[in-house]
C-alpha cells in the first residue's frame, strides 16, 4: 500500500506493520556489548532523513534525575531554582516543563510551592510509581502530565521484571490506562532504548500506545531514555545505539509526532548533548536535560548546554535569558555549596579564562580573536586571563584592566611601567619555585603594595 505524505511531498509505502515478537530468550546484543569489553559501535551504512520538527523546546530533570546522584535540595533551594528555571527559559517557554518525585513531605512542599509561583512555564509535571494509589497522588496534587517508567531492553525486561516481553507490554499498558482512567497524560518512560530490540518490541510497544491514544484521546508521550549513554549520531550507524535511527523509527514506523517525542541521554561516553542535538535535528521536539547535567552517574545533558545549543540551531534565543546560566552557576557555588569544575563550558570559573601569554596579547588587541562570544552580553561574564608564569605583560594587563572594569583612556597598555613592575613580582615568584596559577585575591594583595595608585582601587 502507497499513501501520499504531504510533509516529504512524496509517495511512500506504507506496508510496513511491525509485530511484537515474544523471544523465549533475551537479545542482549552480546556482539555489541560484551560487558568486559568497551561496546561496539557497528554500521549498516542506512540513512535517514533529518527531519527537525517545527518547535522544540527543553524539559527539566533537576528535581527528579538530578536528586538521584546528590544531597537533596531544600525546598528553598527547589523553588529558587525553579525561579531561576522560568527566568531562563522566557515567556516562550523553551523551558517547558520540569518534573518532580512525589514522595516525600519535602517533595510535596516543593512541588506545591512552585505550583503556587503562577507561571505557566516551567509546567510543573511529576514522576511516580508505576501504582494506581501514585496515580490518584498525582492527581490530588495537580498534576496533568507523569512520568511513567516502562523499561523496554530485553537487559530490564528479561533480567529485572523476570517477564517476558508480551507479559512486559500487557503489564505496561494496564498501568498507562490506569493513569489515563484518574485523568493523568502519561509520558512513557522507554528506559535503555538504546539497548533495546527496536523493531521487536519498541515499535510494537508504541504502535499500542498509538492506538489507545486514538481510542482514548489522550496524548501519550515517549520519552527515549538513553539510559547507560550508548546513544551514537554517526551517520549509518546501526540500532540499537543510533540516536538518528530511534527518533526516525518512532516517527515513520510508529507514528507518533515530533510534539509527543522527547529524549533523555545521559553522557557516559561523552555524547549527552550531541546526541540531544541530534535528537533534535531528527525530529523530537523535546530534549530532557538537568542544570549543570547533574544525575545518574556521569550525569544528564546539561541544560544550559542546551540553551547554547537552541540558539545556535534557530539563530535566536526566542526570549532566554542566557544570563542566568551565570546566576545559577553562582547560586549553586555559593549557596548550596556544590563546586562546578573550573573549566565547565558556560558555567565553569575559568571557562572563558586564558592563561597562555601570547592569547592575552590578542585579547588586549581584540577579544574577539579568542572568546567563543561576548560572553560579557550573553553571560555576564567578562572574559579573563589567569595569571602564571607564560601570562606576560600583555596577560597581566588585561587582568587589571578587566578586573577593575577600565575602559577608554583608563585602561593600560602593556607597556605601562606600573605592569612592569607587577610583572616582576609574578617572575619571582616562579623563579622561587612556584608551580600553580596566582589567585585573584593573592594579586590583588601584591598590586595594593607594590602600585597603590594603580586605577580601580578605591573604586
Amino acid at each position: 500500500m502507497i499513501e501520499f505524505n504531504k510533509r516529504t511531498n512524496t509517495l511512500e509505502q506504507t506496508q510496513y506493520r511491525y509485530s511484537l515478537q515474544d523471544v523465549a530468550q533475551p537479545n542482549l546484543y552480546r556482539e555489541i556489548f560484551s560487558y568486559d569489553e568497551i561496546p561496539k559501535c557497528t554500521f549498516n551504512h542506512r540513512r535517514v532523513p533529518m527531519h527537525p520538527a517545527d518547535e522544540i523546546w527543553i524539559t527539566d530533570t533537576t528535581f527528579r534525575d538530578g536528586q538521584q546522584s546528590r544531597a537533596p535540595y531544600t525546598v528553598e533551594q527547589i523553588v529558587h531554582l525553579f525561579d531561576l528555571l522560568h527566568k531562563l527559559g522566557g515567556p516562550n517557554g523553551i523551558i517547558r516543563q520540569s518534573e518532580f518525585f512525589l514522595y516525600s513531605d519535602r517533595d510535596k512542599q516543593a512541588v506545591y510551592k512552585c505550583q503556587e509561583r503562577g507561571y505557566r512555564y516551567p509546567e510543573v509535571t511529576s514522576w511516580i510509581r508505576a501504582t494506581k494509589s501514585d496515580f490518584q497522588l498525582a492527581k490530588d496534587m495537580g498534576m496533568k502530565e507523569s512520568g511513567i517508567l516502562v523499561s523496554c531492553s530485553d537487559y530490564h525486561i528479561f533480567k529485572k521484571l523476570n517477564m517476558t516481553r508480551r507479559q512486559a507490554m500487557e503489564h505496561y499498558m494496564g498501568i498507562i490506562k490506569s493513569a489515563i482512567e484518574v485523568g493523568i497524560k502519561p509520558r512513557c518512560h522507554f528506559e535503555d532504548i538504546t539497548r533495546a530490540d527496536f523493531y521487536g518490541f519498541v515499535v510494537p510497544f508504541a504502535l499500542e500506545l498509538r492506538k489507545l491514544m486514538e481510542e482514548s484521546g489522550v496524548q501519550i508521550k515517549i520519552r527515549a531514555c538513553d539510559t547507560m549513554g550508548y546513544g551514537v549520531c554517526y551517520p549509518g550507524a546501526a540500532l540499537p545505539r543510533s540516536v538518528p535511527g530511534i527518533i526516525y523509527g518512532l516517527r515513520h514506523h510508529a507514528g507518533f509526532p515530533s510534539e509527543l517525542i522527547e529524549w533523555h541521554g545521559h553522557n557516559d561516553f561523552y555524547k549527552a548533548v550531541s546526541n540531544s542535538s541530534i535528537a533534535w535535528m531528527y525530529g523530537a521536539s523535546s530534549v530532557n536535560c538537568s542544570l549543570l547535567g547533574i544525575g545518574e552517574r556521569t550525569g544528564n545533558t546539561p541544560l544550559e548546554a542546551m540553551v547554547i545549543e537552541y540558539a545556535q540551531l534557530r539563530g535566536t534565543t526566542d526570549g532566554m535569558d542566557t544570563t542566568v546560566i551565570t546566576d545559577i552557576a553562582r547560586y549553586y557555588e555559593d549557596e548550596i555549596g556544590y563546586k562546578i569544575p573550573s573549566r565547565t563550558p558556560f558555567a565553569g570559573k575559568y571557562f572563558n579564562v586564558t592563561q597562555a601569554g601570547i592569547h592575552a596579547d590578542g585579547l588586549l588587541k581584540d577579544e574577539e580573536i579568542y572568546n567563543i562570544f561576548d560572553t560579557a552580553k550573553i553571560l555576564k561574564r567578562p572574559i579573563g586571563v589567569a595569571i602564571n608564569q607564560g601570562s606576560g605583560l600583555a596577560g597581566i594587563a588585561h587582568w587589571i584592566n578587566s578586573y577593575f572594569e577600565l575602559s577608554g583612556s583608563e585602561r593600560l597598555d602593556k607597556k605601562d611601567a606600573r605592569i612592569a613592575v607587577v610583572k616582576e613580582w609574578v617572575d619571582g615568584q616562579y623563579r622561587d619555585g612556584r608551580v600553580t596559577a596566582i589567585g585573584d585575591d593573592e594579586l590583588l594583595q601584591a598590586i595594593s603594595l607594590l602600585v597603590p595608585d594603580m586605577p580601580g582601587f578605591g573604586k
